[in-house]
């Protein structure tokens, strides 16, 4: 796994090591306990692997399939060692997320010829999906990008101030209509909106009352149908947020909410802070949906395009 030095800058590299060093400690201490006077990677080695990996929230089945595939090369190169198992591990992680994933994202790009790029953004409260809005805003501009904020979560008051605090912060406009306004209504005028001003990106924040899924089928439905009466092909993107550091109640989450609508890409948060980063890999190998940005911090600057290479090399960077 060579440092893809071209796309990632230090001290983006610093903060991915740093939001992760928590899983990171956590799978190398563990992993030294275990192998703790073994030579050679017999079951009980591989036992204790699995565990290992459980409990940073890889997932069962996700897990079983990396405990498979050292086993088969365990199998085939009779002289692999303990020494060499964190390389294998590494190795079988990176080779799992190249399979589950399309191409990395690279600088916060968006596809040519969509202008504007309409991005609907679902998740449940407290995942940071406002937030993710406020952070993904800020580095679109700063790449020169114009865009157009949609405050479409009308169920809380909370969430409507945010995204307008965030619109204040970053400099860009936010359409709302206040709290208890139908959310439909919101997305509509934000896209045409977006269109008079010839923004580039519009992002609309949803709300996610999961307990309610019907209504929120129904809701995020009809979102997308009158901004198809302003862009016919809208949304270009559903963007599902989850909450890294709630670990498999992030992988719940994601069951649910692809179950009420077409989840095109996931943004995971709060991966600094937990031991749970394990869930990236987890979630991407069950609903190999792309994993777009993860959060590794509380600066703007925290919040990045996922890259497969870059993550697997600071989740195995040795404290």
């Amino acid at each position: 796994m060579a440092f893809l030095g071209g796309l990632f800058s230090k001290e983006k590299k610093e903060s991915l090591n740093k939001g992760l060093e928590k899983t990171s400690g956590n799978i190398f201490s563990r992993l030294g306990k275990a192998l703790a006077g073994k030579s050679t990677v017999d079951d009980d080695v591989l036992d204790n692997l699995e565990e290992i990996l459980v409990s940073s929230d890889v997932g069962i089945n996700t897990t079983l399939k990396i405990i498979e595939r050292i086993q088969q090369r365990v199998t085939r190169d009779k002289y692999l060692g303990t020494a060499e198992l964190d390389r294998i591990l590494k190795e079988e992680i990176a080779a799992l997320l190249t399979e589950n994933q399309s191409d990395d994202v690279q600088n916060f790009e968006i596809p040519e010829g969509k202008k504007p790029y309409v991005i609907m953004v679902v998740g449940v409260n407290g995942v940071g999906k406002t937030t993710t809005i406020g952070k993904l805003s800020a580095q679109f501009k700063e790449r020169g990008k114009s865009v157009v904020l949609g405050a479409a979560d009308t169920f809380r008051a909370a969430a409507v101030d945010q995204l307008k605090l965030w619109g204040e912060r970053v400099g860009v406009p936010v359409i709302s209509k206040g709290m208890n306004t139908d959310p439909s209504a919101v997305a509509f005028d934000t896209v045409q909106e977006g269109v008079k001003l010839g923004a580039d990106i519009i992002i609309i924040d949803t709300a996610g009352r999961l307990h309610t899924k019907v209504n929120l089928m129904n809701e995020l439905s009809k979102i997308k149908r009158v901004m198809q009466k302003v862009i016919p092909d809208a949304p270009h993107e559903v963007m599902l947020v989850l909450d890294g550091s709630t670990g498999q109640n992030a992988v719940i989450q994601a069951r649910e909410f692809t179950k009420v609508t077409e989840v095109t890409a996931l943004a995971i948060t709060k991966l600094d802070g937990t031991a749970k980063g394990g869930v990236v890999i987890g979630i991407s190998d069950e609903f190999k949906i792309p994993v777009k940005y993860i959060g590794v911090g509380e600066k703007i600057g925290d919040l990045q395009v996922f890259n497969k290479a870059e993550f697997v090399d600071s989740l195995f960077k040795k404290q």
